[in-house]
């Protein structure tokens, strides 16, 4: 190879390399480069890339935590409710955190246009933690061991679902 022809990375002048973005141009090393389904690009395309999928608006965020919390504050009263139940209680539980956390998903879509991002999700799924706070608050002050439990399993499922529903998130195809 000639002197001539030696490339170096764009942010690493010390770094030989002979790999480029695919939609800039630049020469990048392996641990500047990001692998798309189409080959590689750069840090600042990457960046630029996450720019247009975040959509989301400020006043997104307040209604997806405002919403969530409230949803989720109704499902944790009923999941206090199921507790009191038995046996057929803990097969409910189930049931109404996962119907839970899908209707909460599709209300804060709802109300967010179908607006993206990924503190959106977050957002969201801190609602869900913030709306079943005071029942868990309430089953802690009252030493109520399974009200705890139910709480705990409440939270554990409807949480995340509401962030993988939201974000779009599939575990199988």
């Amino acid at each position: 190879m000639t002197e001539s022809s030696l490339t170096y990375c764009y942010t690493h002048p010390d770094r030989e390399t002979s790999l480029r973005c695919k939609r800039c141009e630049k020469f990048i090393c392996t641990s500047c480069a990001f692998s798309t389904p189409t080959g590689y690009i750069c840090k600042d395309c990457m960046r630029e890339r996450q720019r247009s999928f975040d959509t989301a608006q400020w006043y997104d965020f307040v209604s997806s935590f405002v919403l969530s919390a409230v949803i989720s504050g109704a499902a944790s009263f009923l999941v206090t409710l199921i507790g009191g139940i038995g046996f057929i209680g803990w097969l409910l539980i189930f049931a109404v955190s996962s119907a839970a956390g899908g209707i909460i998903a599709e209300a804060v879509r709802a109300a967010t246009r179908r607006r993206r991002s990924r503190p959106l999700f977050l957002t969201a799924g801190t609602g869900v933690v913030a709306g079943a706070l005071p029942m868990l608050l309430i089953q802690l002050l009252s030493g109520n061991i399974f009200g705890l439990m139910f709480q705990g399993i409440y939270l554990v499922i409807a949480a995340p679902m509401v962030y993988a529903r939201l974000s779009g998130i599939q575990l199988s195809r």
